[in-house]
């Protein structure tokens, strides 16, 4: 569905205007006004444009601007974010939170919102989890695609990022992930290519990372080669901000937009490279006129107001679908007229959304004590912990203790605080604090019947799960936090949500472990083995496999068809079940399609998912659920033809409730292309075809076999670079006394902006020292020039003076 694209006539209209301009003008159109604005053509009539954050909610600034989602910004709705919205597994909700979101953009005169993100989750440390989907990358496309369909069918435009390969914080402007083209394919991006074919986002917003030894801004292979001549891609390549390494590459490469603005040079230099024949006048004309589109498509839209009310209702809706039930030994719903203890700080403060640049001001906040008072509900609130302190109060736990032991049932609102998860920083472990574990213990020693409500961004561990009766994993809500708990805890809605994601019995046992952001070199070596497609491979035991979720109703699958035994790689294959809810309680249920390869020849997952649909039942009603699948269903990416192959032979089809719970079962011969040779790595690669269930460890010959190439060695500090980071620069003794004025820089900035947040001081602190020296230009404004950067590496590197002439230079 690509009807939501920019138009046409836009593009038409474009080259004309392009035509008419100098080259002056047309490098100006390459990089931004200011933080958030386009530049303007004035007298061609081509209009200045503001894009800002997103994802799942309006992050409108009023004065001074940031990408890091401090500064004071507009009330908008919070919406739910991603990782949230993923659990619902409903695409036709993620459409209606697109048009919310759009809707908040026309009222605000934003024409492109910052989003979807749809990085793959390849470990549960990364510190942006919470704004990404999940594991996999068809759920991924499938709930970006609507969003991205909502937003554009307001006329505003949609953002996919972070492109590409982009699955951790820790030196995330240096790093370099270094990925097999199998597992960059199938796993890493198949979000960006279904997006990208089927919803044509107006923008694609690259990451700051090298993808295999290049920048993704100055990646020709993936800005151009695959995003537009394989994909089709016709909108605007957008720079994240600040990732821009070297322009003049980048405009060659394909890159459109610049952003923030960091100076008149790198305007200047496209100019000088352009008239000196050093870049090709025709690369800067496709800038041009990407970004002359993208201002005629947005000057159509005009301000209106949205109802706010309305989209609060749709922010409890997405909760609410999202919440997944982990554990209900018969204690959910809770009847009404019973008496409850409410029990932790996240009951009357929740936290309901992630720290950074996706930062919402929300309009209103509801929370679970309010509502619960406001419906009647007989209940005792006590604090239980301090949020701000990971060390237990023992008198808040006394308190909580003694209001637990006169409720009949417990509730226990808990898990990870602001400054545990967030953009610019990884997670380190994934316990919840000490003080939240100890009043969860605690509390099940005074009252056996105890719930726990979960509120997190990504995955935790939660050993004391034997001990409660029921678990309820809210994720992050968005803004209508009470609310959505209120409908699931007592019954008005049974809990529909399934896990996007694995949640591991420990850490050790994510594939990624062993080679996650501990070096600028960030090897990929797991390969296609992301999340279930390593733990259902190996057998691994976890804690909730992926698409796991409880409900207050029983369903019963039955009548699994296939429209024939036998097909051609290329005939579409028809799939029938049929699903009926056993209960006397209305309820919806996730319906999920896995395929199973029975080939030995190319290692790959024991099962992958393909399909999936949610279905509302009501009491003791069934219905039939019907699949599609086609040759992209059974294939693999294969490396000597560099195109998507099926190998004969026989797959199953699995109908499942999650990736552990196969329902029903059938298989299908089907004859590929038996020309084409198999990548066979069994011999050079044998770690891929028997996955160890202990942690997982692929040794080098073997991850080179696979890459095909040399695993690159962990850069050298020295010589220093514009990119070498402030860290890097402490071996120098010019270096030590920079670092000292970076780090007041530092402290004065989260002293001003962070207030009492911990998490923003963990992000500034976190994201200073792993900047490049080439930030500065950005982070300036462009008062610090590429040139006085250099000067500052000529004194790192031993020439004070000459150096220090550069910086002095006007």
């Amino acid at each position: 569905m690509t009807q939501y694209a920019i138009n046409q006539e836009y593009f038409d209209k474009a080259k004309q205007i392009a035509a008419k301009m100098t080259v002056e003008q047309k490098a100006s159109l390459c990089s931004g006004k200011d933080f958030w604005h386009t530049k303007p053509i004035e007298e061609l009539s081509v209009l200045s444009i503001m894009m800002t954050d997103g994802p799942h909610g309006l992050r409108k600034q009023k004065d001074e601007a940031d990408h890091l989602g401090i500064n004071e910004s507009y009330p908008a709705t919070c919406f739910p974010p991603a990782a949230t919205c993923a659990c619902s597994f409903d695409k036709e909700l993620m459409f209606e939170m697109g048009q919310a979101l759009g809707e908040e953009c026309i009222e605000q005169e934003v024409s492109v919102l910052l989003g979807p993100a749809v990085n793959i989750k390849r470990s549960p440390l990364c510190g942006r989890n919470f704004e990404y989907y999940s594991e996999d990358p068809y759920l991924t496309a499938a709930m970006a695609k609507q969003y991205i369909n909502g937003i554009q069918s307001k006329n505003i435009g949609a953002s996919i990022k972070h492109y590409l390969a982009n699955s951790q914080e820790k030196l995330r402007l240096v790093s370099d992930s270094i990925v097999d083209e199998r597992a960059l394919r199938e796993i890493y991006l198949p979000a960006f290519e279904a997006s990208v074919r089927e919803s044509q986002p107006w923008t694609v917003m690259c990451s700051y990372n090298k993808i295999n030894g290049t920048y993704a801004s100055e990646n020709k292979k993936y800005l151009t080669e695959i995003l537009r001549d394989e994909w089709g891609f016709k909108g605007a390549v957008v720079s994240d901000w600040g990732s821009v390494n070297n322009r003049n590459e980048g405009v060659e490469a394909g890159l459109d937009l610049e952003m923030p603005y960091s100076g008149p040079e790198n305007d200047k230099s496209i100019v000088h490279a352009v008239k000196n024949r050093l870049l090709d006048i025709n690369a800067l004309n496709k800038c041009a006129v990407h970004m002359i589109a993208l201002a005629l498509a947005s000057s159509d839209v005009k301000k209106e107001s949205c109802d706010m009310d309305e989209h609060n209702n749709l922010a409890r809706r997405i909760a609410r679908e999202s919440a997944v039930l982990l554990k209900n030994d018969d204690i959910l719903p809770i009847k009404k007229g019973t008496k409850v203890a409410v029990i932790g700080e996240f009951a009357k403060i929740p936290r309901y959304q992630g720290a950074g640049s996706s930062l919402v001001a929300s309009y209103k906040v509801t929370n679970v004590v309010d509502e619960f008072t406001k419906k009647g509900i007989d209940f005792e609130y006590a604090r239980g912990y301090d949020a701000k302190s990971d060390m237990p109060d023992m008198q808040l736990i006394t308190e909580a203790v003694k209001a637990a032991k006169r409720a009949d049932v417990a509730i226990v609102f808990a898990g990870l605080p602001d400054a545990y998860e967030s953009e610019g920083y990884d997670r380190t472990h994934l316990e919840l604090p000490p003080s939240h574990t100890m009043l969860i213990e605690s509390i099940c020693n005074a009252n056996k019947s105890t719930v726990a409500v979960i509120y997190t961004g990504g995955v935790v561990v939660m050993p004391w799960m034997k001990l409660v009766k029921g678990a309820l994993l809210m994720y992050l809500t968005g803004q209508n936090n009470g609310g959505a708990v209120y409908d699931l805890i007592f019954g008005d809605y049974s809990p529909c949500g399934k896990l996007a994601e694995s949640f591991p019995k420990a850490l050790e046992d994510n594939p990624s472990y062993n080679w996650f952001a501990k070096k600028k070199i960030v090897e990929y070596r797991e390969s296609i083995y992301v999340g279930y497609r390593y733990y259902d491979t190996a057998n691994k035991p976890v804690a909730f496999p992926f698409g796991y979720g409880l409900s207050y109703a029983k369903f019963e699958y039955s009548g699994l068809s296939l429209d024939k035994s036998k097909m051609n790689q290329d005939e579409i294959l028809t799939v029938k079940c049929k699903i009926k809810n056993t209960s006397f309680i209305e309820a919806k249920e996730v319906v999920q399609l896995y395929v199973r390869a029975s080939s030995n020849s190319i290692f790959r997952p024991l099962r992958e998912l393909k399909q999936f649909t949610k279905v509302t039942l009501k009491p003791l009603e069934e219905k039939t659920v019907t699949f599609e699948l086609g040759k992209r269903a059974f294939a693999y990416w294969n490396v000597y033809i560099s195109d998507w192959h099926v190998e004969s032979g026989r797959y199953f089809i699995e109908i499942s409730s999650s990736s552990r719970d196969t329902r029903l079962s059938a298989q299908i011969d089907i004859k590929g292309d038996d020309t084409v040779r198999i990548p066979d790595l069994s011999q050079k690669a044998p770690a891929y075809y028997a996955l160890s269930k202990e942690t997982l460890n692929i040794p080098d010959d073997q991850f080179r076999a696979l890459l095909g190439f040399e695993i690159p060695n962990e850069p050298s500090i020295r010589p220093f670079t514009i990119n070498s980071t402030v860290k890097d620069i402490k071996t120098s003794l010019t270096g030590r006394i920079l670092i000292k004025l970076f780090e007041g820089y530092a402290t004065r900035t989260a002293k001003e902006l962070a207030k009492d947040q911990e998490s923003v001081k963990r992000m500034i602190d976190g994201m200073i020292y792993d900047m490049p020296l080439r930030s500065l230009c950005t982070m300036t404004g462009g008062m610090f020039t590429k040139a006085k950067v250099e000067s500052i590496v000529t004194m790192l590197n031993g020439n004070i003076i000459k150096g220090l002439i550069g910086v002095l230079k006007k």
